[in-house]
């Protein structure tokens, strides 16, 4: 394996230890204000990292099969963001937005967790030493899953952030002008 690679191999681990540690954090429940931006900065930065290996030449494992893995237990996770976004966890999808208009629904509390486990998965590789291994299974699932639940996401947490933050009334409004205009 290349060192370009393997600088690559790292660097995704680390950006999939961030994003796990980030969304486990949210998830407890410690400081739901800040829920919908930081799970927003945590997707933000998983789907910079599999852009980065989507961009790149397909990785080919140097092992032909998986080893057996025990996956992460991921119902405490998708349990406490349904917690959080009570109300607002579901929304509405496309099932594909290239080959169909049909409309079907989305859960954020199961994006966030499908994102989890795909990056985990490879984290498991990486931190037992089969790099192209690790490198494979995030690209890989980048392209068939997780890439596309991340962004659907990313898009409705940035919807919602936008209607928390502009969606204030008149009278609040004018109230913050006037006191930024007269200090």
């Amino acid at each position: 394996m290349s060192d370009d690679l393997r600088m690559l191999a790292d660097e995704s681990a680390n950006d999939a230890r961030h994003y796990l540690a980030t969304v486990t954090e949210v998830a407890s429940g410690s400081a739901p204000d800040s829920a919908i931006p930081m799970t927003l900065l945590a997707l933000s930065q998983a789907l910079v990292m599999g852009t980065r290996l989507a961009a790149i030449q397909d990785i080919v494992p140097a092992e032909r099969f998986e080893a057996d893995t025990t996956d992460p237990e991921l119902d405490p996770l998708r349990t406490g963001f349904a917690n959080l976004f009570e109300g607002l966890d579901e929304y509405a999808d496309l099932v594909d937005p290239v080959t169909s208009a049909e409309l079907t629904t989305g859960s954020l509390s199961n994006d966030i967790a499908v994102v989890a486990g795909a990056l985990a998965h490879g984290l498991r590789h990486h931190d037992e030493g089969r790099l192209s291994e690790a490198l494979w299974w995030w690209q890989f699932s980048y392209l068939s899953d997780w890439g596309e639940r991340a962004a659907s996401a990313l898009r409705v947490l940035q919807s919602l952030l936008g209607h928390i933050r502009l969606d204030a009334d008149e009278e609040t409004i004018s109230e913050a002008e006037f006191d930024a205009l007269h200090p």
